[in-house]
């Protein structure tokens, strides 16, 4: 239960950061993007301020050596760097750059009620499970 409760307040977190910033919005992404135009460094301002408030709690939390919850941490992620990481981040920009949303803000706004993010969400659906399909075979 207590993770359940700890899963909630840290989402609620991440979405009223990004409703306040203003990143629900895919044209101040787009504008971010867009460096020969109407560029907006706001998300860059959000993204320095994101790790200012999570770099230390991952610091503490390593050095706690378990989580909230007690239970062990997960292992480091590999840190080599391979074609299916260089292949997943082009593939994760190109669709952020198109469609000015990436997963979290995309999900916000699916509680707008417009058809733009329900369309990104079922597109990211369907090229993860085409991935998966995809990377199993291979």
């Amino acid at each position: 239960m207590k993770r359940l409760a700890y899963a909630l307040i840290a989402g609620a977190l991440f979405g009223l950061g990004l409703a306040v910033s203003g990143m629900t919005n895919p044209d101040k992404v787009l504008n971010f993007l867009d460096l020969a135009g109407r560029w907006d460094p706001s998300l860059a301002l959000v993204m320095g301020g994101a790790l200012a408030v999570t770099l230390p709690g991952y610091a503490w939390l390593r050095r706690r050596g378990r989580t909230l919850d007690g239970q062990a941490l997960p292992p480091a992620p590999s840190p080599r760097i391979d074609a299916r990481l260089l292949g997943g981040s082009a593939a994760f920009g190109i669709g952020w750059g198109i469609a000015g949303y990436c997963p979290g803000p995309a999900l916000a706004n699916l509680a707008h009620g417009s058809v733009e993010p329900v369309v990104f969400v079922i597109a990211l659906l369907a090229g993860s499970q085409l991935a998966r399909l995809v990377t199993s075979r291979i």
